[in-house]
Formats: C-alpha cells, sequence, structure tokens
C-alpha cells in the first residue's frame, strides 16, 4: 500500500483526481492514492467519527493508526482529533471521561475498546492564562490546553509520520508537513524546532527512541542532534509519567532495539541508573541479564503471550540488586536471605526516584526474587509445596532466565524443568536429594557418643 502511496506525485494528482488543496492548505491524498483499507480501521472509532460528524465538528483518525494502516500493518489502537472541546465530547458520548490535567483527552469506552479523542491544540504561547498553559521554570509543559484548528493540530504533533489525518466518511487523507515522504524514506522527523520540542516535553526523547526501534527507522539528524545533550531533561518528567514510558517502550514488542537505542543515546540511564551501571562496569551475566529479558519480552508478545512489567522489572533491577547482595553479605556478614530483603529494599527506593513501580506490580517483582532462594529448597514437602505457590510459574520463568545468561545455578533449571513434567516420578527425585550425602561418609552423621559414666553410679539396666 505505501509503495502505491509513494509513486503518488502530487503536481500530477490535481490534473487526475482534481484539486490537491484541502482545508487550511493542507495537501489532500485521495483513495485512488492512498487505499488505506478502511476494513482494518475500528468500527468503534469510525462510529466517534460519524457522531462528531453528525454533530456539526470536524473529526479526523490520526496517528499511529493512520502510519501503521499506510506501513501495512494492523493497528491496535486509534486515535481521533477534533474541534470539538473535552466538555463537548462528555456531551455527546454518554461513556466517555476527561481524564489527565496537563494535557486533557477523552477516553470513550466501549466495552474493553477505548477510543482517544483529543481536542485540536494551538501554541501554548497563545494561552490567555495559567488554566490553559502553564511553563516550570525549565521549561516543561505542565499544563497543555489551547485548542486551535486542524493546521495548528498538525504543527504540534510530535513527528512528521505521526500528523497525518484521515477522513473515513470522505477516506481522504490530509497532509500538512513530511508524513508521507518520511514514511518513505523511513525516517523518524520532528515537527518544528527540536530543542524547544525536546524542552517542551523531554518524553519526545524516549519517543524518538521507541518509533525509531519499533519500525525500524533511522533517526533524521537535526532530530537527532540535541538527543545526548539533553538526555538529563528526563530528570524533569514526574516518575508516574515515566513508568507509563517504560512499559510503552518495553511492551511493543520491541524492547531489544529499544534497549540499545536508549543506551547509544545516553537515556537509559535516566530509567534504570542502576542497572545501566551494572551493565556498564557489571559481569557479563548481568549485561545478559538484561538483553535477554528484552529479547523474552520481545518473543512472548510475537506469541501472543501475557507479559507483566513485574517480571521485566524484576529482572531488569537483578543486576543491582546481586551486586548490593554480595556487597551486604561481605561488609556487614549478613546470612543471603537478610541480604536480599535489604538489597531489595535499597533498590526499589532508588528506582522509585526515577520511575514509579505501582504496588499491584511491585508485591510479584519482590516475591519473584524471594521465591529464587527457595527453589533450591526441594526436600521433603519443600519442593510440592513451592509447586503451588501463585508466582511459581513467573519465579521458574526467571530462573530459567538466569541460568540462560551465564548465572551457575547447579542445574536447579533442569531439575524443576523434570519436576514439572513428569508427576510419577516427583517422590523419587525429591528422594534422591538426600542420596549423595549417604553415599560420602564424610557426610554421615557420626552417632552420638555416650557420655561416661559418673563414679558411683549404677549401670544401665537392659530396660532402660
Amino acid at each position: 500500500m505505501l509503495k502505491q502511496l509513494l509513486q503518488f506525485n502530487k503536481s500530477r494528482n490535481e490534473k487526475r483526481f482534481g484539486s490537491a488543496r484541502g482545508p487550511l492548505g493542507a495537501t489532500v491524498i485521495p483513495e485512488k492514492a492512498h487505499n488505506i483499507p478502511r476494513e482494518l480501521i475500528s468500527r468503534n472509532a469510525i462510529r466517534v467519527i460519524d457522531q462528531l460528524l453528525d454533530a456539526g465538528y470536524e473529526a479526523y483518525l490520526v496517528g499511529g493508526g493512520v502510519r501503521d494502516l499506510l506501513l501495512g500493518g494492523k493497528p491496535k489502537d486509534f486515535d481521533v482529533a477534533t474541534s470539538a472541546t473535552p466538555e463537548q465530547l462528555r456531551g455527546i458520548f454518554r461513556n466517555a471521561r476527561i481524564i489527565g490535567k496537563r494535557f486533557q483527552i477523552v477516553h470513550v469506552r466501549f466495552g474493553r475498546e477505548i477510543i482517544e479523542v483529543t481536542t485540536f491544540r494551538d501554541n501554548h504561547a497563545v494561552a490567555d492564562d495559567h488554566q490553559q498553559a502553564k511553563q516550570s521554570e525549565h521549561g516543561v509543559l505542565l499544563r497543555d490546553n489551547v485548542y486551535g484548528n486542524l493546521k495548528t493540530d498538525a504543527e504540534r504533533r510530535d513527528f512528521t509520520v505521526n500528523a497525518l489525518y484521515y477522513n473515513p466518511r470522505s477516506r481522504e487523507l490530509l497532509e500538512f508537513s513530511t508524513g508521507l515522504e518520511d514514511l518513505n524514506d523511513r525516517v523518524i522527523r520532528i515537527v518544528g524546532d527540536p530543542q524547544t520540542r525536546y524542552r517542551e516535553d523531554p518524553v519526545r526523547l524516549l519517543r524518538a527512541v521507541r518509533f525509531a526501534a519499533k519500525l525500524g527507522f533511522t533517526i533524521e539528524p537535526v532530530t537527532e542532534a540535541p538527543i545526548r545533550e539533553h538526555a538529563d531533561y528526563l530528570t524533569h518528567i514526574p516518575p508516574a509519567r515515566l513508568f507509563e514510558e517504560v512499559l510503552k517502550l518495553f511492551m511493543s514488542g520491541s524492547a531489544t532495539a529499544t534497549i540499545n537505542l536508549l543506551r547509544e543515546y545516553h537515556l537509559f540511564k535516566y530509567l534504570f541508573p542502576d542497572t545501566d551501571f551494572c551493565m556498564e562496569n557489571g559481569r557479563e551475566p548481568d549485561r545478559a541479564m538484561v538483553m535477554n529479558a528484552a529479547a523474552n519480552t520481545d518473543k512472548r508478545i510475537r506469541q501472543g503471550k501475557k507479559v507483566t512489567p513485574a517480571f521485566i522489572y524484576a529482572a531488569f533491577l537483578w543486576p543491582a540488586l546481586r551486586a548490593s547482595m554480595r556487597h551486604l553479605a561481605k561488609e556487614q556478614n549478613l546470612p543471603t536471605q537478610e541480604a536480599m530483603q535489604r538489597a531489595a529494599q535499597g533498590i526499589i527506593s532508588q528506582q522509585l526516584a526515577y520511575t514509579s513501580i505501582p504496588k499491584r506490580f511491585l508485591i510479584p517483582m519482590r516475591e519473584i526474587w524471594s521465591l529464587q532462594l527457595r527453589l533450591p529448597r526441594r526436600q521433603g514437602q519443600r519442593a510440592f509445596t513451592l509447586l503451588e505457590h501463585p508466582r511459581f510459574r513467573a519465579a521458574y520463568d526467571f530462573l530459567l532466565l538466569r541460568e540462560e545468561s551465564g548465572e551457575n545455578c547447579q542445574g536447579l533449571g533442569d531439575w524443576w524443568t523434570r519436576f514439572q513434567a513428569d508427576s510419577q516420578a516427583r517422590d523419587q527425585m525429591v528422594d534422591e536429594l538426600s542420596q549423595p550425602q549417604a553415599a560420602n561418609p564424610a557426610a554421615v552423621r557420626r552417632p552420638k557418643r555416650r557420655r561416661p559414666r559418673r563414679s558411683g553410679s549404677n549401670p544401665p539396666s537392659s530396660t532402660d
């Protein structure tokens, strides 16, 4: 589809299909040129747009949904841009909810599907008061709710490939910048001045990397130039917002490429500073653990399997946890269990200063860690009890990941694999754990010697 679209010549199009100029100077690409498959668009997204158009507002499909359709993909999410304000949207859709203070958007819910609807934005410089737009002392936009028109909205989009607007009713595609050309060249290009746009919202630094990794695109030189220099802008973003960005970075199926780019542009250390330090200065299994976790996440997503942030965070922070445990065991002579508890508390506290971790993920993450100390303890009923633990499967997968990364776990992963696979042999496997000790004379417990009989005391009788 993209190949057909890129053969479209705008000057020739004016002669073949009519005028190529649309509202506010937009270039109009008709259906014959772009061939966007309407059947791949969410019915609920089309329904939202139709209701807005019928109510007298402008409305378009915009962003990653349009981009992915042009690239021949099947989008998972569909966003809508409209001239209606959030309050007007809530009046049109009974199932709508306004969310966000910094940047108000409206979620229109249809069962499990949410259509995200935003009002056309304008430059924050034209704001009337702080209720519409507000910046921090560092220039970061704390509030950005200045409404405009279609053209000003296109100028406020982050990257050109995300600034394409599609009208499902007329089936026309509107372009204000170089989005189609950049899709052809496989380039990520920021809209506007990079220095200004990154300062306004430093998350755009991460978004540039995320789109480059996800799409396999390169970052255009002018867009790329300030990234390393201004990576520290991320320190101005609240940890809660960075947590949401971490999920997008590592749960979209391109975690491996994303980590490589984040480290290349010096961004990773502002998300996982302890992990970045261990990858730079630690042991080879430390680096392998993080990269294998990323590759494993990508594989599971491609297979349609579930991925939880708790597992990703557990794997990414594991190298730092191990390093801290070794230090505590050596310096304070702590037992392993206590060393892990103290190390976990310290590592988590440091991480929360960069990206928040909701309790619903924090608790299972710590359980995955603590179970690593229980997995070697298999004697008696322990193995059977552990098998029933709700986090056993995640802990087992984590153990395999450790072994894959070069940790010496003394064949523990293979033992648990066989223990799960063959229920008939479980009793025998547990019994065999004590046999090597019995075969080793040095390991056999010697019987206690009878204490010498005190003088004057009676010898024990045979009935004693």
